[in-house]
This record gives C-alpha cells, structure tokens and sequence, in this order.
C-alpha cells in the first residue's frame, strides 16, 4: 500500500509544484494542443457591430463576462494565501469563473485552511470550484469530507481530478484508481453541487468520457495535451530525472480530447464541456467554443503574468484575450457565444 503522506508533505509539495511551473520549461517538448493548426473562415460580411457583440456565458448557474476559468491552481501552504486572493480578486473584477488548487490539505490539516477560504471572501459573485484527487475519491466512503471542502469555499462545483500519470511519476505518488468511478458516482448521487471531472494535462478520451457520464458526471473539463507537462514537473522534482523523460510527452492532444467528447454530444450526451490544456490566447478561447467546448479554461500562462507582473499585469492579459475573443466573434459574425459554437473552422493554410 502506498503510504499516505502527511499534511505537511502535502504542503512542501504543492508549493514545489509552483515553484517548478513558474522558473523552468515544463512545456510539452514535441507535442502540441492542436490549436496552432486550425483558423476560423473570414466573414467580410459579418452584418453585426462589434459594440454588440455578447462574450457572456452561464456557468454553475452564475453569469460570466467571459466563457473562461482561472483553472485551479494552488492552496494549501502560506504563500499561496497571497496568490489565490490576488487571483480571486481578478475573477471577481473581471467576473469570470475560478478554481482553486488540490484542497487535499485541508483534509489533512487546518493548518492553511485560509488560503481556500479567501476565494469566496473576496469573490463574492462569481463561479468557484473545489478540487480533489482521484486518488483521494477512491478511498471515500461517505461524501462528507468532500462536503466540508465545498463549504470551506462555497463552492459552486466541485472538481475530481483524475492524474494517473502524475501519481505514477511522483516520487510520494498514489497511483491506486481502482475504485475512483465508485466514489466519483458517489459524490454527483451525494454532493449538493454539480461534479466536474477533470484531467490535469494528458487528457480525456472519448471512452472516459462515456463512463464518467454513465456514473452522472455532467461537466467534463478535457484538460489535454499540450500545455503543462505535470509528467515533465515531476520530472524534475525526482532524483532520477530520467525515469520520467519518457512519459514528458505523453497524453491527448487538447483539440483531439474536444472533438472526442463533442462528438458525444452530437450522439445526444448532454453536458458542460470545458477546454483546457494550453489554452493560451482568446484565439485558443474561441477555437475551443467552435469545436464545441461552453468554456476555456487556464492556468500556468496567468501564473506566470501574476509572478512576473502582479495583478496589472494579469488584467492586461485577459484584456488582451477578451479583445482577441471579440474580434473572433466580430470576423465570424458571431453576435454570442452561441453563434461561435456555429463558426466554421477549417486546417490552417500557413505552414
């Protein structure tokens, strides 16, 4: 049996994960999300003004300027305090969506139970999303604990992620799923919130897809390939660097998970589809919409425009987005988010 690792583990951890993803190259070294490969047809008669155009969306049961999601990120040792009330407070300003990072933590110790809290208290109105490891689901046997981490925040939704390739790769690593279905069944029958399943960079097939929604999963988060390599971060936090070399490029591409899982829509599988995996400009947002996704959603880019530039620099990023994302709708004559979902892309003609 893998040994079960202490609060305090858990925190070293998390904040070496930040640490890794903001200093080194974590990117995926040959892989890409597809995105790069694909571009809408031009509309040069779009018989719609800009001012009008509408890039609000409904997510959670709660309005959003924008189909997107600061994705989750981090929680659960003393600086991230500081990190997820900055975030939280763009969400708010900006009214988009948010996640925070794993809150295995917080099961495991009071110790930095403020650093989830914050979120709701200065973001007041917008989406939240908690967040749990498979691994952690698997061993469940009410969904009580799960319930104190959603009130912990007053979370809108609750997110699984399921990281079989990290847990594998990591050197105080879980890598025991048998029984995550169950417990994932368990929390959507038990939970007073919507479940959202998601990976967390390698990727959700077209099979995972079907059973997760046979269990009553209703939002899926396809987190593809392409972005983040968390097979490349762990990587480097082993001692032996070269045993995870291997898998650095492993996984789903983030444009193939989306067809996947649209396809299952078009078959009469109705659910929340979210993007992500790389997702690092409103064009990406607006490809995403078009392949079928209701939103996009991202993390490492507004990280780094956090670490680098604090929060001036991070509303300028998705200023930077929302205007790319208007002009997409614009050129496409899509008046909403609606109307995007409609607009055709097609293979890129530039090499």
């Amino acid at each position: 049996m893998p040994r079960k690792a202490s609060g305090r583990a858990t925190t070293s951890r998390k904040q070496q994960h930040v640490e890794i993803t903001l200093t080194k190259d974590v990117r995926f070294k040959r892989k890409s999300t597809g995105f790069e490969r694909l571009e809408f047809v031009h509309n040069a008669l779009p018989e719609i003004n800009i001012a009008d155009i509408d890039t609000s969306t409904e997510f959670l049961g709660r309005r959003i300027s924008l189909p997107l999601m600061i994705s989750c990120m981090t929680g659960g040792y003393a600086q991230a305090l500081v990190i997820n009330r900055n975030l939280a407070e763009i969400c708010e300003s900006h009214h988009i969506a948010m996640g925070v990072g794993s809150q295995r933590q917080a099961l495991e110790s009071k110790d930095f139970h403020r650093t989830f809290r914050v979120v709701r208290e200065v973001a007041p109105t917008i989406p939240i999303v908690g967040n749990i490891g498979a691994a952690e689901v698997a061993q469940l046997t009410s969904a009580d604990p799960v319930q104190r981490l959603v009130d912990l925040i007053h979370a809108d939704g609750f997110a699984v992620h399921v990281n079989p390739l990290q847990e594998f790769l990591q050197p105080e690593g879980n890598p025991s799923f048998r029984g995550v279905l169950d417990g994932i069944a368990m929390l959507v029958h038990q939970l007073p919130v919507p479940v959202i399943v998601k990976e967390i960079g390698a990727g959700l097939s077209a099979s995972v897809v079907r059973r997760l929604y046979e269990a009553g999963v209703r939002h899926i988060d396809v987190a593809g390939a392409g972005g983040t390599s968390w097979a490349g971060v762990e990587a480097i936090r082993r001692k032996d660097r070269s045993f995870g070399e291997g898998f650095w490029d492993w996984g789903i591409p983030t444009v193939e998970a989306l067809r996947q899982a649209a396809a299952l829509r078009a078959e009469g599988l109705e659910f929340t589809l979210i993007a992500s995996g790389g997702i690092s400009s409103g064009f990406d947002i607006a490809k995403s919409i078009a392949l079928g996704a209701d939103l996009a959603a991202s993390a490492r880019p507004m990280l780094i425009a956090l670490h680098e530039g604090g929060k001036r620099k991070i509303n300028m990023l998705i200023g930077r987005w929302s205007n790319e994302l208007r002009g997409v709708m614009f050129l496409t004559g899509s008046s909403n988010v609606a109307d995007l979902r409609h607009a055709p892309l097609v293979t890129a003609s530039l090499p």
